[in-house]
């Protein structure tokens, strides 16, 4: 995990590039060998994943196991709105200029992250209150109950898998491909939920 200083794409460690590029050059071998990313403007349709704190992480995992079954690259990182409080807002500041399309904010107890994110950015913020103190209402209140002007999507306690379905839906404003595989994984729930009986 990258937890940025500078969000220069050439300030990222060898490793992180390898990652970044690796989403790059990911091809499907069909559609005359175009890749199964796709540009618009210049820019990659990609998702920033953020948590509060690195024991969040297997949240931002769960939301990343299903962008990848999409073939929606994404990036994760480790930033705190109270105790990194000038790197979350540089990411926020930056995040349009480093090519991400979508932002997943997860945070626990006084879960002000995907506001302040919000705040500075006009890109569309997810936020995902996590269950660490009083089973989660004090985060789902803290995202949910935004001001007027500065809006956050707000999904359930614990919902780092409906932020990322949620952030596919909306990339998918741009891609039809990307739209018919949501399709597909709607329509495959619901086989899932005709059939129980065959299983």
């Amino acid at each position: 995990m990258y937890n940025p200083e500078n969000m220069a794409r050439e300030s990222l460690p060898d490793s992180r590039k390898l990652s970044w590029l690796q989403g790059l050059i990911s091809f499907s071998g069909r559609d005359q060998g175009l890749p199964d990313f796709y540009f618009f403007g210049g820019d990659i349709l990609k998702v920033a994943i953020v948590v509060g704190s690195s024991s969040d992480l297997a949240h931002a995992e769960r939301a990343g196991k299903l962008l990848e079954e999409f073939g929606v690259p994404h990036e994760i990182f480790v930033l705190s709105a109270h105790r990194t409080p000038l790197e979350t807002l540089s990411f926020a500041q930056n995040a349009e200029k480093n090519g991400f399309s979508v932002i997943i904010a997860m945070a626990g107890k006084a879960a002000h992250l995907p506001g302040v994110i919000a705040a500075n950015t006009t890109l569309p913020v997810i936020g995902v209150p996590l269950a660490v103190s009083l089973n989660g209402l004090d985060s789902l209140l803290s995202i949910v109950q935004m001001p007027s002007g500065v809006p956050v999507a707000c999904m359930g306690i614990d919902g780092a898998v409906n932020a990322a379905l949620f952030a596919v839906a909306m990339l998918s404003l741009k891609d039809e491909k990307l739209s018919q595989r949501l399709k597909d994984h709607r329509e495959k729930m619901k086989q899932e939920v005709l059939n129980w009986k065959k299983g």
